[in-house]
Order: C-alpha cells, then sequence, then structure tokens
C-alpha cells in the first residue's frame, strides 16, 4: 500500500491496490473505484471524444493512469487476430508478465440487451453483433488474472428472453471458467445516494484463494416506477435537492423539438406522455395508453430522483427539466455525480452520450469500496 490523496481534499488514505479499466468511456467507473482507493494504472476506450476526456482529467482525478489505449477490444471478443491484446494492455499499465492488476474493471457496451432497445426484432432475436464484446471482457479476465473484478451492464442482460438468456449465462460461465467466485446482484443507484435511480447490473468477483467481498450495503431508500426500495437508512437524494445551487447558461441545444415538443409545458413534473390519454381523463387525449415507451415526454420531478437518463435520447424523449427544456450539461453532471470541475471534451450530443453511458462514480465507489475492504 502507497499513499494515497483524495481528491475530494477531505480524507487523505492508502492505495489498497492497482486497477485496469475496460471501456472507460468517460471515466465514471474509474473515478469511483479511485475514491475507494484504487489506482488506475490504464484505461482501453475506443472513442476519440472520451479519451480525450480521461486524459484531459488525468492530473487531478487519474494520477496514477500511465495511459488511456486507444483501442477497439472487439477483435480481441472474436478472437481474430489483430488489434488489442491482453499483454498490450498489460504492457500499458506498466506490468511485468509476471505481474498482475489488483482489480478489473469495466462495462462492455450495452447496446444488445438496453431495454429501450428490445422494440427492435433483431435485438429480442440475439442477432448483435455487439453481444460478443462480453467475450472481451471475460477474455481479459482470464488472460490478466486480477485478483478482484467488477463488471457492471444494462440489468436487462439479466432477462429471460432470446437475446440476454443465452449471453448471460455464458458470460457467468465463462467467469466461473476462469477461476473466479462472484455474486451478481442487480442494484438501483438512487439506493446508493445518486440522484437518479439507474438499475444495474452488478458482478463482482475473485480468485478462488482470495476473500469474497459482500454485497455494498445500500445507503438510502424510497419509491422508484411503482416499487419502494427499503434499504437504506436516508431518503432518496432527489433531483431538487442534486441540483439547488447550481447556476448554468442556457444551452441552444435545450429548447424542445420535434413533433409533441408543445405539449411538454401542460405536463405536470413527473409525468409524461400519458397525461394526455383518455384513461387519464384528459378533455383532448393525443395517446392512446401505453403506445409511446414510458420516456416519452417524461419531466423531472424535483421531489424524487431523476429517472434514468439516456446517451442518445430521441427528440421528444426525457427527462426534461421541470422548467420544461432539454437538461443542461451540468445538470446531467450533478444527477451522475461526477464532480462540478469534471471537464468533458466533445460535442453537446457527444458529452450526452459520455455522461449517458457512464456508471455513476458515486455508485461506483460503493461497490469498490467493498472490494477494497475484502482486499
Amino acid at each position: 500500500m502507497r499513499a494515497h490523496a483524495d481528491r475530494s481534499g477531505q480524507t487523505e488514505g492508502v492505495t489498497v491496490g492497482s486497477a485496469i479499466s475496460l471501456f472507460s468511456g468517460a471515466g465514471g467507473l474509474d473515478l469511483g473505484i479511485e475514491s475507494a482507493g484504487f489506482a488506475t494504472l490504464a484505461a482501453v476506450e475506443w472513442d476519440d471524444d472520451a479519451c480525450d476526456t480521461l486524459e484531459k482529467n488525468a492530473p487531478i482525478y487519474f494520477p496514477s493512469l500511465r495511459e488511456v489505449v486507444r483501442g477497439d477490444l472487439y477483435p480481441l471478443a472474436i478472437g481474430s487476430g489483430g488489434g488489442l491484446t491482453t499483454r498490450d494492455i498489460l504492457r500499458a499499465a506498466g506490468l511485468s508478465s509476471r505481474e498482475r492488476p489488483d482489480l478489473l474493471v469495466g462495462g462492455p457496451p450495452c447496446v444488445a440487451f438496453s431495454k429501450s432497445g428490445f422494440w427492435l426484432e433483431w435485438k429480442r432475436d440475439g442477432v448483435d453483433p455487439a453481444a460478443s464484446l462480453l467475450q472481451a471482457y471475460t477474455r481479459v479476465l482470464a488472460e490478466a488474472r486480477p485478483r478482484y473484478f467488477v463488471f457492471e451492464n444494462v440489468y436487462a442482460l439479466t432477462f429471460n428472453n432470446k437475446a440476454s438468456r443465452p449471453a448471460f449465462t455464458r458470460l457467468l460461465a465463462e467467469i466461473e471458467a476462469a477461476g473466479y467466485r462472484f455474486w451478481w446482484q442487480v442494484l438501483n443507484t438512487a439506493d446508493y445516494g445518486v440522484p437518479q435511480a439507474r438499475p444495474r447490473l452488478c458482478i463482482v468477483g475473485c480468485r478462488k484463494r482470495d476473500t469474497l467481498p459482500d454485497p455494498p450495503d445500500p445507503t438510502h431508500h424510497g419509491p422508484w416506477e411503482r416499487r419502494t426500495t427499503t434499504g437504506g437508512p436516508l431518503p432518496h437524494v432527489t433531483a431538487g435537492e442534486a441540483l439547488a445551487g447550481l447556476i448554468t447558461d442556457a444551452e441552444p441545444q435545450e429548447v424542445v423539438r420535434g413533433s409533441w415538443g408543445h405539449l411538454l409545458p401542460e405536463i405536470p413534473p413527473g409525468d409524461n406522455y400519458l397525461y394526455f390519454t383518455e384513461k387519464r381523463g384528459h378533455p383532448a387525449p393525443v395517446f392512446e395508453w401505453r403506445s409511446r415507451y414510458w420516456s416519452f415526454l417524461l419531466k423531472l420531478d424535483p421531489g424524487r430522483p431523476s429517472p434514468t437518463i439516456q446517451a442518445r435520447p430521441g427528440p421528444n424523449v426525457g427527462p426534461f427539466h421541470w422548467a420544461n427544456r432539454r437538461l443542461r450539461v451540468p445538470e446531467i453532471r450533478r444527477l451522475f455525480t461526477f464532480p462540478d470541475d469534471f471537464a468533458f471534451v466533445g460535442k453537446r450530443a457527444s458529452v450526452q452520450a459520455q455522461i449517458g453511458n457512464s456508471v455513476p462514480p458515486l455508485f461506483s465507489e460503493h461497490v469498490a469500496r467493498a472490494v477494497a475492504a475484502a482486499c
């Protein structure tokens, strides 16, 4: 262990181990493990803007980062030869052929299993080639042999359908074949202090001779969709609380356009297009009951956590601000628990995608602290 300064400036502890990050994106997962005491040595990402974001923030938030590896893990997933190898990644981390990282983290892109995509028949039938990116993770896991690993993904990967069930079964089998014990759970980020209800699949494991970490204890509780979570002692952090005191500049992209944007001002906070249905008693119904996806014309309720914020929302897909506009970048950053001074590189659509694809750092910190406790 070596000295490790917490970037929040509030505490000072020790580095509990080294880490390698796959599918790193803008670094949300990595921010959390850094806060838990792990030092990220190498991060692998293919998107240039996300790589630039990682490098821009590295001096403050990832001080041990040796290299952002700009590369596609797909060839590694399918074993086609060429492209990145596990040895390349270990070398970028400064590890010799005999050294192993303490922790491997990553969340392969979820396009093949995202709940919002199951209306597409080719996704339901499980023919999305991006599904094989799961195998990139398990191959690096088997070859890099870290002491611990954290895998994160959409919870729809656990669904019992043609797209998800075979892929999930194969994923668990490959983790076990690599020599790891593990647990998996679907955890709601709002139960860990994130002002966004975002259910995520977490798989956490260790080598068979190491101590298996316990799942992180929830810190918060409250209503979520049509249920109530009863985990932690504190109430969920609301969107209103998270955005309180935040001063933002107007953005050209915040105006809600599209065919139905003019309806947004009439929708109460926390409601969506269903407000304009006959079943809800609207005098001039516009939509049939449950004819659109739930986030269509969805408006934030300042008294509750934000619903899941998507990476690439359509023109009428929320959540929108209760002031009848799109969320601004500083607001999205807050709702994901990124630090206010964490800088994102790229145009507005790219920044939205980088944040929307991220693991909320506060959530990943809770998971990583559970791992650190077992080290």
